[in-house]
């Protein structure tokens, strides 16, 4: 299971995201990737790790473009990075070193044979809809919720 999701996300969803975090492990799901970006990454790995408190077979899997990669984070978003890199059971770097290509091959190592992707994705284009549609087409199970953010407030 992985997670993608916009820079923009300010933990409005949060709730949502640790009742589908539990919901997916008590269905099953161990391991559970991040991209490390800062937003909605680091908020879902945020989580997972508070969860491997309780949960002591739950695997963060973090998955990183390249190393260095968060050396333009801002202090805040560094620190977080560090403490979610520091509960990772995995760490997979995508490439040694920055290349054009280096976040569509991070992505792609977040979803593939991914069953089931939770996102934060707003419809527009983006790398979180590149990562969404290459999910949808290898067949995993897309949960947006920012669409069901909307949905719950709607009224």
């Amino acid at each position: 299971m992985a997670f993608t999701g916009h820079r923009s996300y300010n933990g409005v969803a949060d709730e949502q995201l640790r009742a589908t975090i539990i919901s997916l492990y008590e269905h099953g799901a161990r391991t559970f990737r991040v991209g490390m970006a800062e937003g909605f990454d680091l908020h879902a790995g945020e989580i997972v790790a508070e969860l491997q408190l309780t949960l002591s077979d739950i695997i963060l899997e973090a998955c990183i473009p390249w190393p260095g990669f968060a050396s333009r984070f801002s202090p805040e978003e560094r620190e977080r990075y560090a403490r979610v890199l520091a509960a990772a059971s995995v760490i997979r770097y995508a490439s040694g070193d920055y290349a054009a290509d280096v976040f569509h091959r991070r992505n792609d190592m977040l979803v593939d044979g991914a069953a089931t992707v939770v996102a934060w994705w707003e419809g527009h284009s983006s790398g979180t809809g590149y990562t969404v549609r290459r999910a949808r087409r290898q067949g995993s199970e897309v949960i947006n919720l920012f669409a069901r953010d909307l949905f719950t407030h709607a009224f």
